[in-house]
């Protein structure tokens, strides 16, 4: 049987697009919830499922990075 060792060394010489669909494999085959001792799963799914009815007043990826440049300036 193969080691994790040689099992990432095969992995890694993978293509982009092959380790992203191995990657998203092995996550599904995990449970849901690893481990949730601060309830912060189900914050961030609450928040989400909150952007996900409400989208307008969510701010963009872009709108987050200007105002974190522009406090850093």
């Amino acid at each position: 049987m193969a080691t994790v060792i040689e099992v990432e060394r095969l992995a890694l010489d993978l293509s982009e697009k092959e380790r992203a669909t191995l990657a998203a494999n092995l996550l599904d085959s995990l449970p849901g919830i690893l481990s949730d001792d601060d309830e912060g799963t189900a914050e961030a799914l609450r928040r989400d499922a909150e952007v996900e009815a409400h989208p307008a007043p969510a701010t963009s990826l872009a709108e987050l990075d200007s105002h974190i440049y522009g406090r850093r300036g």
